[in-house]
């Protein structure tokens, strides 16, 4: 099966299906979508498509693997619990509430010298890079290296295969790792209140872990969130009606934080991998299979969500899966729901007379939407 319709909001054939053009299950709907996000037979561990990767390439690429090898998100427990533990005492509730004047000060900044132009490299991308740098408690500035690194670990995060990658990603983790491996001997002699030392005082995190756990923060705090954050300010300004009741309204600023990673999320798809045969929504999944749980079908399923192609930010209840679920639920998700909100809430307060400058291009496909340049004016 290759043409399959996998467009959001269109109802699936059935649950899972198979693609043969992404040698995989696709699961499209709602409950296959969650349902596979719970699953202890579905792998997330791609440590083994790591060292796959660093077989045919130089010594130097090693670093690669190391550094992903902190990553919790490609880790099943006991790993994936003993890397998650202590960042998730760091985000408490509390503490993320207390980053709202921060946010808030940050985005004001980034918004001052702002006349309009590409909102991603101006807005969308520095924000979520300078809370999250507040959080590690390291220098804003740094930012800049950490984008261009990020990028380059890219290159292997959102591959499958090695085909097509260079050797800068090898170059950018091993910057990675002299970065935080100094900032971690730093804290070890004069700890402080961030994510740094919850993790160096944890007893469980091995030290070339630590560095891939503070990896992921910067990458996944970083990259999605400023994803969002534009995908979010395209879709209020192609829909003014929804803009029209959030100015009514403020209090509704949460629940569009909600709706805005439902229709636009970074996360698209999560890949897992079958740890054993098993039949599972009418088809049989062999031990080896690759699985895709398709995010954004479930988050748009027409069985679980009225009017699922409409953007609606009062929209209540909202069960999307743009945050994952189970053990591997995004940590992060308060957070970037407060960013997204009152950046976004900034951004509109600050220029009430924005638009787009050019239609924005909604990339589709089986791994969900995204968008092209957010070009605004003033």
């Amino acid at each position: 099966m290759d043409l399959i319709d996998v467009r959001p909001g269109v109802e699936p054939a059935a649950p899972v299906v198979w693609s043969e053009r992404h040698r995989g299950w696709l699961a499209l709907t709602h409950a296959s979508v969650l349902d596979g996000l719970r699953a202890p037979w579905l792998s997330s561990d791609r440590t083994g498509t790591f060292e796959r990767m660093a077989a045919g390439k130089p010594e130097a690429f090693r670093a690669v693997v190391d550094l992903l090898r902190g990553w919790m998100v490609f880790r099943d427990p006991p790993a994936h619990t003993r890397l998650r533990d202590p960042v998730r005492r760091a985000f408490t509730p509390r503490r993320v509430e207390s980053l709202r004047t921060d946010v808030e000060a940050i985005a004001g900044e980034l918004l001052e010298g702002f006349t309009g132009g590409d909102l991603r490299p101006a807005f969308a991308q520095p924000l979520p890079a300078l809370v999250i740098a507040r959080l590690l408690d390291i220098p804003g500035d740094d930012r800049h290296e950490f984008q261009s690194w990020s990028d380059h670990l890219a290159e292997i995060v959102f591959s499958a295969e090695a085909r097509g990658a260079t050797d800068a990603p090898a170059e950018a983790a091993v910057r990675f790792r002299e970065y935080f491996g100094a900032l971690a001997a730093e804290r070890r002699r004069r700890p402080g209140d961030d994510l740094v030392t919850a993790l160096v005082t944890s007893s469980d995190v091995e030290p070339a872990e630590l560095v891939g756990a503070c990896t992921l923060l910067l990458f996944a705090g970083h990259e999605t969130t400023a994803n969002a954050i534009a995908a979010g300010a395209a879709l209020l300004l192609e829909h003014p009606s929804q803009l029209a009741r959030l100015r009514d309204d403020p209090d509704l600023w949460s629940s569009a934080a909600d709706e805005i990673v439902r229709m636009g999320g970074p996360a698209k798809v999560m890949v897992r991998k079958a740890a054993e045969d098993r039949a599972w929504f009418g088809v049989g999944v062999a031990e080896g299979d690759r699985v895709f749980l398709v995010l954004q079908a479930g988050s748009h399923d027409p069985a679980v969500f009225a009017d699922p192609l409409v953007f609606d930010v009062g929209r209540d209840p909202n069960p999307h899966l743009g945050f994952g679920w189970g053990i591997h639920h995004c940590l992060g998700a308060p957070l970037a729901r407060l960013e997204i909100a009152v950046a976004l809430g900034r951004l509109f307060e600050r220029f009430p007379d924005l638009r787009l400058a050019e239609p924005v291009t909604w990339l589709s496909g089986v791994l969900g939407w995204a968008t092209g340049p957010v070009v605004v004016e003033t």
